[in-house]
């Protein structure tokens, strides 16, 4: 009979592998040598880092923000301060010291509020601000005619209204003060005329040479003749410049007016032009002359 054959356990497992390695197939060897694999490190912060990286890009955005605006608003200041200063320039005329005159100015509105001090609240205040106004006219008349221009420029643009009514009230003040000095000018002349016409009797009376005492001769007679003509021809520049600017005005409403109406044609031909085309016209043009 025959007999079992008993193997060792480690040749049994060898006898395996070599038959597993016989039977699986080999991977074919290349000619060029395999290429090193590249290993790349990742790197995963922790969540303090990330926690403090975000903190410090949300407080460099708004150090940005900040620096940017406090920059516009240092250029839009510089602005202003250079705008300003061009416009004090261009108001003060180069020809007139301002040293004295801004000093006299002050003294003058100061001696104002020293003599309304003890008075009635209305003199404390008209007093100063007239003051003011007048010793700015008398020592700077060229800068406060500047000043005076650049107000009337701004409320020409600001307020036509109230400045044609402005424009119109300070004609007819013009006119009206040019009035008051021709009757103050006729009623000086009429008392001298008197004066004299009584000295001539005096003198006619007592045949004393009263008017060469008095100096009211011929020359004096002259001079009081010339002074009353260049009086008349003062009052009628003024109120030809008064007439012009009346005029000027009346022009420019005139031509306003003829605007606003060849405006209108132009929208009631259009609307013509509309309903016959079958279309309606534009709302705005309406509006806009409304």
């Amino acid at each position: 009979m025959f007999r079992a054959v008993r193997l060792p356990r480690r040749q049994l497992l060898a006898a395996a592998a070599v038959a597993v390695a016989i039977n699986s197939p080999q991977e074919k060897l290349g000619i060029y040598s395999r290429a090193e694999p590249v290993i790349t490190l990742q790197e995963s912060p922790s969540e303090l880092e990330r926690q403090i990286g975000k903190a410090r890009r949300a407080v460099t955005s708004t150090y940005g923000d900040a620096y940017a605006r406090v920059q516009g608003v240092v250029s839009s200041w510089i602005g202003v301060e250079q705008a300003v200063e061009k416009r004090v320039k261009s108001l003060i005329d180069p020809e007139e010291p301002l040293t004295p005159g801004i000093l006299y100015v002050g003294v003058a509105t100061l001696t104002g509020s020293v003599l309304a001090r003890n008075r009635l609240l209305l003199w404390r205040l008209a007093l100063p601000p007239t003051l003011l106004l007048l010793s700015l006219n008398h020592f700077l008349p060229k800068t406060t005619h500047n000043i005076s221009s650049y107000l009337s420029t701004l409320e020409e643009t600001y307020f036509p209204t109230l400045a044609e009514k402005h424009a119109i009230a300070n004609a007819h003040t013009r006119m009206t003060w040019e009035r008051a000095k021709e009757a103050t000018q006729n009623g000086r002349e009429r008392i001298s005329q008197g004066l004299v016409g009584a000295i001539d009797k005096a003198q006619e009376v007592s045949g004393l040479k009263l008017k060469e005492t008095l100096g009211l001769g011929t020359e004096a007679v002259a001079a009081a003749k010339v002074g009353t003509q260049h009086a008349v021809e003062v009052v009628e520049e003024k109120a030809e410049e008064a007439k012009e600017f009346l005029e000027s005005k009346a022009e420019g409403a005139r031509e306003a007016v003829v605007e606003k109406i060849e405006d209108a044609s132009k929208v009631v031909a259009e609307q013509k032009n509309a309903e016959e085309t079958g279309t309606k016209a534009e709302p705005e043009e309406v509006k806009r002359l409304v």
